[in-house]
């Protein structure tokens, strides 16, 4: 059988890829801007100790633009010995309208003062895990927003090299700043408000879902504690944050004999108080409401809803305390407990 020569044509090789732009420098940025790499530094850093006219710097901002340098975090850290990242570990569980915003203050407070938020979201760590795990990223500052670390954690960040620990919770922790947010303090605020309305027999909302009961016992065990040695009574309401939850309590209402509710915080409130409406309970006449944390769907309902406003520390006096923290490390420790609760009564109750 004879052979047949079948001649393949040239296939052209794939165009080669461009190849990658190098990475530029302060060294390029320095040259664009016909400056020095050290002017260039200064006005990048927002360095306030060398001045710098208004032009040369708008210069230095408009070739760094244009070539797209930004500053190496890690080499800025190198130089100053310490980074400039403040580590914020998000909550367990889900924030609120007020908290979010808190959050958003206290990362604009801290940018200005030239600190980088980072936060966390690492979650099911707690204790020493949570502070190796947190150690790991080298930051300069951890700001805990919750009663999830003690006094070997905070030992295990500052052998990492963290300058400043700040809690936000009910208790102090050795070797840390702390800010005092008194969570039993709003359900006694809350039970006392109810109680001097007349109530008697007042359930308190315990949601069911994991991780609420860090935030949960403190406000019962303040609704207690408010009730102690009077002639009224706290019934603890579990409940799940679902429709479903919320009418199976409705079902058993009746045998509960209830005049008054602390449902928490507000969202909870508002789940039980439409689905007791929808039975037919008339609120306030039948059962007082009172929630907690003050959101803005709270003033809209109907009744409006009485809330607990805890009061939260600013953003400003937060980041200030961050910052001389981390300017004197071996300072003693500083604490804050000016941050009380407050009723704001509406319709509800």
């Amino acid at each position: 059988m004879p052979y047949v020569m079948v001649q393949i044509p040239n296939t052209p090789a794939p165009p080669k890829s461009p190849a990658p732009r190098p990475v530029p420098t302060s060294a390029d940025v320095a040259r664009l801007a016909g400056v020095s790499r050290a002017t260039v530094s200064y006005v990048l850093n927002n360095t306030s100790a060398v001045r710098i006219s208004e032009p040369t710097r708008r210069r230095v901002h408009e070739a760094a633009k244009e070539l797209g340098y930004v500053p190496h975090a890690a080499a800025r850290s190198l130089r100053a010995g310490h980074s400039r990242m403040v580590l914020m570990p998000t909550l367990p569980v889900p924030a609120g309208q007020r908290y979010s915003q808190f959050v958003h203050d206290v990362q604009g407070a801290l940018s200005r003062l030239d600190y980088t938020v980072v936060q966390y979201g690492a979650t099911g760590l707690r204790g020493d895990d949570a502070a190796r795990a947190w150690a790991e990223l080298r930051p300069v500052a951890v700001l805990v927003p919750s009663p999830s670390i003690g006094p070997d954690g905070v030992a295990v960040l500052k052998r990492s090299g963290v300058r400043a620990v700040v809690t936000l919770s009910a208790a102090p922790v050795e070797g840390a700043h702390s800010v005092f947010l008194d969570h039993a303090e709003v359900g006694r605020r809350a039970v006392d408000h109810l109680y001097a309305r007349g109530r008697r027999r007042i359930g308190v909302v315990i949601p069911e879902e994991r991780g609420m009961e860090m935030f949960s016992a403190p406000r019962l065990a303040g609704a207690r504690d408010a009730l102690h040695g009077t002639d009224a009574t706290v019934v603890p309401l579990p409940l799940a944050y679902t429709e479903e939850s919320a009418a199976a309590l409705v079902d058993r209402w009746p045998d509960l004999g209830l005049d008054g509710v602390f449902a928490y915080n507000d969202e909870y409130a508002m789940l039980l108080m439409r689905a007791l409406q929808d039975a037919g309970v008339r609120i306030p006449q039948d059962a007082a409401f009172i929630g907690a944390d003050d959101v803005m769907p709270g003033r809209l309902l109907r009744p409006r809803l009485s809330t607990v406003r805890l009061e939260l520390p600013s953003g400003r006096d937060l980041a200030a305390l961050v910052d001389r923290a981390v300017r004197n490390p071996g300072a003693p420790p500083e604490s804050h407990q000016e941050y009380g609760a407050t009723v704001v009564h509406r319709d509800s109750s």
